[in-house]
């Protein structure tokens, strides 16, 4: 199955964007990963353990954001970039998405 791409909410076209299929893989591991996590915490399992396991799934999610945007930026910013689309539109995505991930940090 290709996953398809919509680089606007108003947007009529899709792309079809097979690299969503391996953010999607990344997805289903997370969702494993969080099963497993409620099954330790139900079985009182060491707390250090549950928390490695925390960890894990806060990275795998974290990968899966990564090539969230970076398929955004090759699809959509790209797309904008050549008058598809709003290229300012885009742009003030992206800073949002950069001011909230720089939440918290300082």
């Amino acid at each position: 199955m290709k996953s398809k791409h919509v680089c606007n909410e108003e947007s009529k076209t899709t792309q079809k964007h097979p690299k969503h299929e391996d953010t999607l893989r990344l997805i289903k591991v997370a969702e494993g990963h969080l099963s497993g996590i409620e099954k330790m915490i139900e079985d009182d399992r060491y707390c250090i353990d549950i928390s490695k396991q925390i960890l894990a799934l806060i990275a795998i999610l974290k990968k899966a954001n990564i090539e969230i945007l970076k398929r955004h930026l090759e699809t959509c910013v790209k797309s904008a970039a050549k008058g598809e689309e709003d290229f300012d539109e885009k742009i003030k995505e992206l800073e949002s998405i950069i001011e909230y991930l720089s939440k918290g940090r300082d």
